[in-house]
């Protein structure tokens, strides 16, 4: 993927991210954007409560995989990475 194409999926999918986070920091956590593949999969991180929450694989796909597919029609799917 070239870097101009990868920087600006990057902000784009960022700012999708933006309008799901007070929620997340509401409830004591946050998520990272960690990378997006050539298959243009954003994998993500989990940071404070939300790293040890039972509900992040429902949050991932209700919430920060629905909010980013419908702001960045590129996006394929949102992955959780471990690191």
């Amino acid at each position: 993927m070239m870097a101009s194409l990868k920087s600006d999926l990057f902000q784009r999918v960022e700012t999708a991210l933006d309008s799901v986070r007070p929620h997340l920091r509401a409830d004591g956590g946050d998520v990272e954007l960690v990378d997006i593949t050539d298959t243009f999969i954003a994998q993500i991180k989990w940071h404070g409560a939300c790293k040890t929450c039972h509900m992040t694989q429902m949050t991932m796909k209700a919430g920060l995989e629905e909010a980013v597919k419908n702001q960045v029609a590129e996006i394929s799917s949102v992955e959780e990475i471990q690191m």
